[in-house]
């Protein structure tokens, strides 16, 4: 079965005569997720911070630790996804980091683990999704990691950060601790193409999530712009309050980031859009037994509806 992304123009992984370092990057470029065409050059000199990264675990001889924000909870767009709970999507898109991890034994003997930093909470109120809700998809995604014995992953919540607080109260610890200024973002989509293009990207999600709304669309994308910026420095907040709590870690993201970045972008599940996940999208599994992320309207239409322990999984080609 191909639950693994596709690389279409994959770097080769490292040599067994590389370092270990370079050998466990080796294993992540074919799944680099980014939106800027590869320097010249050794691929894997090309990611000098994710060497460096790596070689903390590496020189000292423990295994790596990679740390990933992601799996918040799903789009609340119901011509997306098949519910809030997590599907087929988040099972094959576990499934692989926990191969990748186990892969990375192969290479290097003390192995990696990877800890899912879920993110949901952080913003839940801005993308107009219950805490209800994100508690149940975080809930359900322990449960399908126990299932099916996941032994090299780990989760990680705002749960386990501030503990029982109402979350209005944790969000707000969080951002007042972390999140930077919204002047400073401002400037920054100016100036800066990645944040510009991450800001983008979020505004066309939550106009495509504005289920219900019954204003104009101008309006709709004035409201989602703004909302965009509180995504983003609660995002920004999520992901310095990981390195402080890991400061040792391999630092990954589900978003696409340029060649040299402090973060490596990494793919879950194929894709024709570089910013599909599985909490946006829906899985189709194709005839040959790959599975690829779309719109729910889209796989409804190209296949039939499979459930899994009696519900909505995907849908079959």
């Amino acid at each position: 079965m191909h639950d693994e992304p596709n690389p279409r123009h994959a770097d080769a992984p490292a040599t067994a005569t590389a370092s270990p370092e370079a050998r466990v990057l080796g294993l992540l470029l074919p799944y680099h997720r980014t939106t800027a065409p590869a320097p010249p050059g050794d691929p894997v000199e090309r990611h000098p911070e994710q060497l460096a990264q790596i070689r903390r675990f590496t020189s000292a001889g423990e295994p790596v630790l990679f740390t990933l924000p992601g799996f918040p909870c799903k789009s609340p767009n119901p011509a997306k996804v098949l519910g809030h709970l997590p599907d087929e999507g988040e099972r094959l898109s576990l499934a692989f980091l926990d191969r990748l991890c186990a892969r990375v034994g192969e290479v290097y003997a003390p192995g990696a683990r990877m800890l899912i930093c879920s993110d949901g909470h952080i913003f839940g109120d801005l993308i107009n999704v219950p805490d209800a809700h994100i508690d149940a998809y975080g809930d359900a995604l322990r449960t399908m990691i126990r299932r099916a014995g996941l032994r090299h992953l780990d989760t990680f919540d705002l749960r386990e950060v501030y503990g029982d607080l109402p979350y209005d109260e944790k969000r707000a610890r969080a951002t007042t601790a972390y999140a930077p200024a919204l002047a400073t973002l401002r400037a920054l989509t100016r100036t800066d193409e990645e944040t510009t293009r991450l800001y983008r990207g979020i505004t066309r999600f939550l106009v495509e999530d504005a289920t219900g709304h019954t204003g104009s669309r101008s309006a709709l994308q004035r409201e989602s712009r703004a909302r965009a910026y509180g995504v983003i420095a609660r995002s920004r907040a999520w992901g310095d309050l990981i390195a402080d709590r890991h400061p040792r870690s391999v630092r990954l993201s589900i978003h696409p980031q340029r060649p040299g970045a402090a973060k490596f972008g990494i793919r879950l599940l194929e894709s024709a859009d570089a910013w599909a996940t599985p909490w946006h999208s829906t899985v189709l599994r194709r005839r040959d037994g790959s599975a690829e992320l779309m719109r729910r309207a889209d796989a409804e239409r190209l296949g039939r509806l499979v459930l899994r322990d009696g519900r909505p999984s995907h849908y079959a080609e």
